[in-house]
């Protein structure tokens, strides 16, 4: 059986299942390695232009599944538990920078609970639909650190300094409807109407111009980084100039006044 499922539709919308439903879709170290594949084959796929992520069964992900073999693979053997860990967790670290630096937004689908590195890869996608059966949990306190790649960062910016803080000191579940409310998740949906509703936010997206969503979406990650209003506006103002250059533009403009889908050819 296949650990994550892939499946691309026919108008480029890539998802991608987790699928170790009886573990509740918890992480080898194998599943880390075929996620990185899988998401660095898409920094320059034309093809796919939406990615929504998910898990088989009644959990998104519990986390690292601590019942398999340690260390991971790429270690190199011999290295004290200090080296080690820090090998191991720098290429895991490359998942939610991966999500944030290809071309194609992500949407995470959270069925059930997101827990440990599913919460991080929940907060790394760009927008989180979750089911009201979802919740998240800040877990990787069971392995004794509190916070990894990149939790502390992305938190913080979704939901504020001090609620950031509750959450990933105390480790309390947040429930699907206070994911909503605190800006965690986008909206509840119901559970059996979850990757409906993921189809139909892709479908929202797919309407736009290929390379101006890239750029869009690349521009919103880099300005939370900036120091000034003027640095970010300097950033659009390029994007903006690439996109209306091509010829997907052209035929978004001409499509909107002709009332009509477009028809977009990667030009």
């Amino acid at each position: 059986m296949e650990d994550i499922l892939s499946e691309r539709s026919a108008d480029g919308v890539l998802t991608l299942t987790l699928n170790r439903p009886d573990a509740l879709n918890a992480f080898t170290f194998a599943m880390y390695d075929e996620l990185i594949g899988l998401l660095e084959g898409l920094r320059h796929d034309a093809q796919t232009r939406v990615v929504i992520l998910t898990g088989a069964g009644r959990g998104f992900c519990a986390g690292h599944d601590l019942r398999g073999p340690s260390p991971a693979p790429w270690v190199a053997p011999k290295l004290g538990k200090p080296y080690a860990s820090k090998h191991s967790i720098t290429r895991i670290a490359q998942i939610p920078l991966l999500m944030r630096a290809i071309p194609q937004p992500v949407i995470a689908a959270v069925n059930g609970a997101a827990a440990g590195i599913g919460f991080a890869f929940a907060l790394a996608a760009d927008l989180c639909l979750v089911g009201r059966a979802g919740k998240f949990v800040n877990s990787i306190h069971n392995a004794g650190t509190g916070h990894e790649l990149g939790m502390s960062w992305m938190l913080p910016r979704a939901v504020g300094t001090q609620r950031a803080a509750e959450i990933l000191l105390t480790a309390r579940p947040v429930l699907a409807d206070e994911a909503e409310r605190i800006g965690l998740a986008l909206r509840v949906v119901d559970d059996d109407q979850l990757l409906a509703e993921a189809r139909a936010l892709a479908s929202s997206i797919l309407a736009n111009v290929p390379l101006g969503v890239w750029l869009t979406k690349q521009s919103l990650w880099l300005n939370q980084g900036v120091a000034s209003l003027e640095a970010a506006c300097e950033i659009e103002a390029r994007g903006v100039f690439m996109a209306q250059a091509t010829e997907d533009a052209a035929e978004k403009r001409k499509a909107w006044l002709e009332k009509r889908e477009p028809q977009f050819r990667n030009a």
